[in-house]
């Protein structure tokens, strides 16, 4: 009986079979290398953006930071008496208390950044707490530093604005939102138009400018081409507003027959009736006491405005504009105060790139 050699090795085979063979194992290396890069890549960018993995998750880290800026709070108004018996005290609380609306700026940034998956209720019972906070920010603001908080009464201020800030005290209308209508008095902004073209063009050498606002205006046409950090909107009527990226919040009252093309990280719609909104969002819109509002995707184009998009945070499409929380309608059923527009009724690619300053009709 002839004798069984031994099994064939890799360096009996043929050339053909070895370079096959060679071929596999760089393959699996290739491949073994890209599930570490990407695996390093995640945590990168974990560590950059904090990420949850359940509803819970996001709770216990958001009550945590809560109850953090709650603590700070309590120090800083323990200095109260001191502070009032030493006017030199309050320039060495106001560090604390700018630290302490850094930080609940902050837990608003983490509450818009992953209210894409909590539950609507959720997202209303974490913007209460923040409204919260900010009540008792400026509770402590004006124990500890009254001469800043009204410094501003000796400025005569212009005839509008202090009719403007009248009606804000009148109405009943919550603290938070008071403090965010009353920046109206200051900002730069459009007010008090009626058939005009009005353009505003934020200058790329002045990055992250700041709030701008539009107010009391009528049959007006408005184009925002550029970055800004927060647009305020106070009564418009029979308008059409076209804006480019906004670093930060979109606050609406009092809007009717309106068309806005906005993109924003947050947008609070207040009163506002059959009015369309094409919008490119990162959290949830919310609308309060509002009636015929229709929503879609953000159409706007002008040379730069991808760019502009990406590096303000919105590049990428959310979807959130068809996520719209009504907080006047708690029941599980679909609100009647809103709806998407159908598409054959929606507004094609709105290009505003030949608009200039120069168009202003004033």
């Amino acid at each position: 009986m002839a004798e069984e050699g031994p099994p064939p090795s890799t360096q009996t085979l043929d050339p053909i079979a070895q370079r096959k063979h060679a071929a596999m194992l760089e393959r699996i290396s290739n491949h073994h290398q890209s599930r570490l890069h990407a695996s390093a890549a995640r945590r990168s960018a974990s560590a950059a953006s904090p990420s949850f993995d359940s509803v819970a998750a996001f709770l216990d880290r958001f009550s945590e930071l809560r109850r953090s800026i709650e603590s700070d709070l309590a120090r800083c108004r323990g200095a109260a008496p001191a502070a009032a018996a030493d006017i030199c005290s309050a320039p060495a609380i106001k560090p604390e208390l700018e630290k302490v609306s850094a930080s609940i700026s902050d837990l608003e940034r983490l509450l818009a950044e992953n209210s894409y998956f909590l539950p609507s209720y959720e997202v209303r019972s974490s913007l209460k707490a923040i409204s919260d906070l900010k009540e008792a920010l400026e509770v402590a603001n004006s124990e500890l530093l009254p001469r800043k908080k009204f410094s501003f009464r000796n400025k005569a201020p212009k005839k509008e604005s202090a009719t403007l800030v009248k009606e804000i005290d009148e109405r009943k209308v919550p603290d938070e939102e008071k403090s965010n209508l009353a920046v109206v008095r200051d900002t730069p902004g459009f007010r008090n138009e009626k058939g005009a073209v009005l353009v505003k063009k934020f200058r790329a050498s002045e990055e992250d400018e700041g709030d701008f606002t539009l107010a009391n205006l009528e049959s007006c046409k408005v184009y925002l081409k550029g970055r800004f950090r927060a647009l305020f909107v106070h009564r418009l009527k029979d308008c059409n507003v076209f804006a480019g990226p906004v670093l930060g919040s979109i606050l609406i009252e009092e809007a009717s027959n309106c068309v806005f093309m906005l993109a924003s990280h947050q947008i609070r719609i207040h009163q506002a009736t059959v009015a369309d909104f094409y919008l490119r969002v990162r959290s949830r819109p919310i609308i309060e006491d509002c009636s015929g509002v229709r929503f879609a995707p953000y159409r706007l184009f002008y040379e730069g405005i991808d760019e502009e998009l990406r590096v303000s945070g919105l590049g990428v499409e959310t979807e959130n504009w068809a996520n719209v929380d009504d907080f006047k309608w708690l029941r599980a059923v679909q609100s009647p105060n809103w709806c998407l527009i159908p598409e054959d009724e929606r507004l094609g690619s709105v290009n505003i790139s030949e608009v200039t300053e120069q168009d202003n009709d004033n």
